[in-house]
């Protein structure tokens, strides 16, 4: 078996350390995490190992649901099962890059209007596909639309 790098191993290593410490929720959202990134690598046609920019963007996804799950709990007025998920949540944002603030995505977004000189909604996709590398799971997909729709609109 060949040493892995990179940041499924850190998940790994961190799982390991979690189940020895005893620490279920820690272990039970990193289990859910490297289950989701395996199921990643066998969809498809043809099994792959996934770089650090996939993984990252399979936690990212879980951490959305997270987030969301623990909104829908809140509103069906059920918070221990929200408090689970906003745990699960803070494990989760522990291997995510520091998020944007509005400002910085405003900024950014503003910067990628100018340079694709686009002046109205129906070239939306165009400031997407410029601006989506350089954001790179600091910003969940529904608060860059918002921001690119904000810049042209302004």
């Amino acid at each position: 078996m060949t040493e892995q790098t990179g940041l499924k191993a850190t998940l790994q290593r961190d799982l390991t350390d979690a189940m020895r410490a005893r620490d279920k929720v820690r272990a039970g959202t990193l289990r859910m995490a490297l289950t989701a990134v395996t199921t990643e690598e066998v969809a498809g046609t043809t099994q792959r190992e996934l770089s650090d920019e996939d993984v990252l963007r399979v936690i990212t996804k879980e951490a959305k649901k997270r987030r969301e799950a623990a909104e829908a709990y809140t509103g069906a007025d059920r918070p221990e099962l929200a408090a689970q998920e906003v745990a699960e949540l803070a494990v989760l944002e522990a291997y995510l890059p520091v998020q944007l603030s509005d400002a910085e995505l405003a900024t950014m977004a503003g910067e990628a209007v100018a340079e694709t000189g686009a002046t109205d909604l129906r070239a939306m996709g165009q400031v997407m596909k410029v601006l989506q590398p350089r954001i790179a799971g600091r910003a969940e997909g529904g608060r860059v639309a918002a921001a690119v729709k904000q810049a042209l609109s302004a």
